[in-house]
Order: structure tokens, then sequence, then C-alpha cells
């Protein structure tokens, strides 16, 4: 089969213009071309009245070879890839099959099953992956079911009643599920992990269009049904999956040797303080440094400690946990597991009307069915030498509030699928790194994220409203009492005020310096109504738990798995799912060279 690329037609073009334009491309005669499907459509708006799709498509054709080597100069012709997906390992059969279990998890045979900690994208696709292996995954799960959880989340948008293990970002399918539901990455994908991800939802409900829009999303209520029947899906074939179960121990051998042998059994218990030693704090809970003394030391996983007490053992864990997990990564650094500070982002939220983006982006077609709700994606150089940028751009979504804990507020986008909603809104963010802005350790990050989010929760009235301003005000320097011609989206509500002191010094110079440059690429963005809202801190994990590259494991606790976004190693669904896979792949093989 042939991959042609660069095809392009006008934006009217009827179906059947395909063929005769792969005709042309290879110089065929009709006859010769067996078949095609198309693989890949974009868009091409850079000139708005003239707008194109353009397509990959491959084709089936008589004599492959032959026309191959008469366009071998032709970049635009190609051998189209094997993107079918091979599984690297299967269980053995006792595992494949079945093993009695003990009381604490593990199997009579001496084998206990891998245990994925998170059911976000990483992990579901973790638990997947290692469940059509044959693997029976334990899924642990610290928020609720899908659609329990959506009653929740709603609760806080519509009540400002906030529960802290069920909301946006914590619950099945994790922070994604409520979010634009952007399935594309700009990650390298040589192995086409993506193509697997995409099938599989597919396979669970998606529309069959994911497979060959550049840009292809689902929306929020799409994507509830979908992880339902995925769940199903691991489950049927020997998984088992547990909501409400936040891990708060993991229980890690550590050798004085340093080869994580059977000395040195320490169990961290999140409620212990040592007197007389400096404490990290968690979200309440006060973990020891001396408790962290085995940082340097090889170790190795061996059970997991539920928030209930229940221990359960295995020496292969997945940590699928999402960025805002905090207690977990305290946990874990108090246990000693090598942990980074990393760079990430904060900034404010911005909307605009739909209609003005359609319009600068499409001009006389901004009405066009083919092309939906416009996006963007807009970069800034500060003078102070900061990076402004557009994030998580959702075309005809809304703000949501993200916040996981008491007391603060983050906001986030969210689209459904249809985009139609009044509203375009994105994260206007500035880059920021721990070298520079948060250089107290590996996780100075989340205090800082935690200073901003409290400060927003003050800003915005000692609720759940988030603070907000217009964006004419903010580039005057003056608050804003009362909302413009833009209303804004999110719930429980916008409180005006003056965002100066949202964010710091540097970022609100940064901000006010981009917004008119962007203007110049997209009319009317610094139009004097739009709407700013604080405080869009959740960006990316402000950790990266390391891991070595050749086989995924922590680089100084055997048997511990990170994964995915949470431990910085992810930013998006589709990123975050393939991160799943790698792992699962990983974690199948050391299974099996232990067994």
């Amino acid at each position: 089969m042939l991959r042609l690329t660069e095809i392009c037609l006008p934006l009217t073009h009827p179906q059947s213009a395909l063929r005769p334009a792969i005709l042309s491309r290879l110089k065929i005669p009709a006859d010769d071309l067996e078949s095609f499907e198309v693989f890949r459509r974009g868009v091409d708006a850079r000139k708005p009245q003239a707008i194109l799709f353009v397509y990959t498509i491959d084709v089936q054709v008589r004599d492959e070879a032959k026309v191959l080597a008469r366009l071998n100069t032709d970049r635009r012709v190609s051998v189209a890839p094997d993107m079918g997906y091979k599984f690297v390992a299967r269980a053995q059969e006792k595992m494949a099959h079945g093993v009695e279990m003990q009381s604490d998890g593990a199997a009579r045979n001496g084998a206990p099953r891998p245990i994925v900690i998170g059911m976000g994208p990483a992990g579901l696709f973790a638990a997947l992956i290692l469940a059509q292996s044959g693997f029976r995954p334990l899924v642990l799960e610290r928020g609720k079911a899908v659609r329990e959880r959506t009653v929740d989340t709603f609760r806080m948008w519509r009540q400002g009643v906030l529960d802290t293990e069920s909301n946006t970002q914590f619950g099945e399918g994790g922070a994604g599920t409520f979010s634009d539901g952007k399935l594309y990455s700009q990650i390298k994908d040589p192995k086409h992990y993506g193509r697997k991800v995409l099938r599989e939802f597919v396979d669970a409900g998606a529309p069959e269009e994911i497979l060959y829009v550049s840009k292809p999303h689902i929306g929020t209520f799409r994507l509830v049904g979908m992880v339902e029947k995925m769940r199903a899906k691991i489950i049927e074939m020997g998984g088992e999956i547990r909501f409400g179960c936040r891990v708060e121990e993991i229980e890690i051998e550590r050798d004085a040797s340093g080869a994580g042998g059977e000395k040195n059994v320490n169990a961290l218990n999140i409620s212990t303080n040592y007197a007389g030693s400096k404490n990290i704090s968690a979200g309440g809970a006060n973990f020891s440094t001396s408790e962290a003394n085995g940082a340097n030391k090889i170790g190795r996983v061996r059970a997991v400690v539920l928030a209930g007490g229940e221990r359960i053992a295995s020496d292969h864990i997945v940590l699928a946990v999402g960025h805002s997990a905090r207690d977990t990564f305290a946990m874990l650094h108090a246990r000693g597991v090598f942990i980074q500070a990393k760079p990430f982002s904060i900034g404010f939220r911005i909307e605009h009307p739909q209609s003005l983006i359609n319009k600068n982006r499409y001009g006389k077609n901004a009405d066009s069915p083919l092309l939906g709700a416009a996006d963007y994606k807009l970069v800034h150089h500060a003078k102070n030498g900061r990076s402004v940028y557009s994030f998580c751009m959702c075309p005809g979504g809304t703000v949501v509030a993200a916040t996981s804990e008491a007391g603060r507020v983050v906001t986030n986008g969210m689209s459904q699928y249809s985009r139609n909603e009044r509203n375009a809104n994105a994260g206007i963010v500035v880059g920021i790194s721990p070298e520079q802005d948060y250089p107290g350790g590996p996780l100075a990050g989340i205090e800082f994220q935690r200073f901003w989010e409290s400060r927003a929760f003050e800003l915005g009235g000692g609720s759940y409203m988030a603070p907000g301003q217009l964006v004419g005000d903010f580039l005057a320097r003056r608050p804003s009492t009362k909302l413009g011609a833009v209303l804004p989206s999110y719930t429980p509500g916008v409180h005006m005020c003056d965002l100066s002191t949202a964010l710091p010094d540097y970022a609100i110079a940064a901000i006010r310096e981009a917004l008119p440059v962007f203007a110049k690429q997209l009319k009317g963005f610094d139009l004097p109504d739009a709407v700013l809202t604080a405080v869009e801190s959740r960006t990316s994990s402000p950790i990266r738990i390391a891991r070595n590259d050749h086989d995924l494991q922590s680089v100084n606790t055997r048997g511990l798995f990170p994964a995915g976004e949470g431990a910085g190693y992810a930013g998006g669904i589709l990123s975050a799912a393939i991160d799943g896979i790698k792992i699962a792949e990983a974690v199948a093989l050391s299974v099996n060279m232990k067994a």
C-alpha cells in the first residue's frame, strides 16, 4: 500500500474529486487504482478566502513496486507503514486464566498481579493493554466512577460545593474527561501507539472521524460513555477496578547496601511526625524528611496500603496519578522515591466570542459547517525573557472550575463534541521554571501553585467564584466593576476585580505585553470586553518522577513505573494514553522476566 501526502482540494470539493486527484498524483490509468482510504484530512486556512482541505491518502494500486520506483524522487509518495498494534508479551498461563488470591492480594503461586494507581488516560490504557495481554491488573482509583463523578463535578460548578475526592481532577477518566477532549499531540510516535489509542476509542463509541481528521476531539459527554465501555472491557478480560480507593502508602524495601533486598522494611504512615525533623506539608498531611533518607538507595516496591488500612501486595505498580495528586507526590518524596521539580506554566483563561475567532481564521467561510468552530495557537517572547502562549484552546467551549482542594480556585477549559457554545476560550500562560521561580526543592512547584490558587480564591470573594477582569481594563491597569458584551461561562460565577495581583509581577507584565501582539496576528484578540479569569495553574505536572529509559522503572525504586501526566511524561489525553501503553509493555516484560 502507498501513502500519498499533500493532496489539496478546495473546501467545497465533492467527494468524487479524490479519485481524479490520486490518479493525477500517481500518473496511472483509472483501472490501476484498486482502492483508497483517507488517512488524514487537515485544513489549510492560511488564505481565509481560499481555504483548502489537505489529504493524506493510503492507496492500493497494481504493480506497486513499479509505481514507487517511477516516483522515487517524489517525497509525497511512499510506502504506507504498518500501524497495527503488536503485543510485546503475553501472561503465562496461570496469571492469564486466574490464580487463587490471598487476603493481602498476593497470588498463592507467589506472583501478585500488577497494580495500576489512577484511571486517567495513562492508567486506563496501561490497564487495558495489561488486560489484553492476560495480566489481570488491579486498578485503584481514588475518585468515583465517571457518572457519579460527573454529578459531583456539576454540583461544584452549579452550587460551589466541592468534593475533594471526586471533581474535575479526580475520578474515572482523569482530568481529560472535563476538557476539550483533544486527541492529537506533537510527541514522536514511531511505533504508532497513537493509532492504537484512537482505534480503542472508536471501538468504545467515539466517532470514526477521529481516525482521519487532523485535530480530532471528542468532548466531555461522549468521553463519559467511552470510559465506561473501556472499563467493562478491562473487567471482561480479567482486570479488577476499585473506586474510592486512595493509596495512602507504598511499602518500599530499601537495603542499606543499595541492593533493594529484604532488609530495612519501612512503611510510611502519613500521619506520623518525628520531633526535631523538618516536615513536608501536602494537603494537611505532614511528611518527615527523616523518612526520606533512602533516596540514594535502590529500593523495591512490595505493596500498597489504602486509606482504609487494607494492604495489597504487588511488586509491579504503575503510578498513573494525575498532575493534581499532590498528597501522593509528597508521600513518594518522603519515602525516598526520586522526584525532580520541572517547569510548567501559569496564567489566565481568556474568553472571546467564537464568531470573532471564526471570522479571523476563516473569513467568508466563517459559517461553513465543513469547518466548525475555529481554533488558534499564539506565542510571544516578552522583553522580560518570558514566553507567553495560548494553552488548551477550546473552540465553542466553556471555562470550568477545576480545583481539587478547598479554599483554592483553578480554571480550565472544556468543550463538548459539537463545540457550539457562544465563547472561545484558551489559557494565556507564562512559562516558569524551578531554577528561576520556585527553587525550594522537588515539591516547591506545588506550593507555588497553591499560593496563587489561594490568591485567586481570595480575589474571587472567598468562594469558588473566579476573579475576572475585562481585557481593556487589564491593559489600562484599572479594576473592572462590571461585565461588557462578552459574558463569561465560568460557574459558579465570576467576581470582577483587578487581576494585577493574581500572578507574579513578571507574568502580569509579560501578558500585558503579549495581548496587543496577539491582536496583530488575530484581529480583535485584545477586544476590550473580552474576559480574563484566574488562575490557570494546572497546565502540567510541577514534578517529574524520574524513570530509566530502558525499563521505564523509577531510577531508584524497582517495580515502580511512573506514567502519564502526573509523573511528568505526558501532556494531554493522547500523549498520556500513549505513555500508558509504553508502561504496560514495560510491566509485561518485567513480570515475565521474573516468572
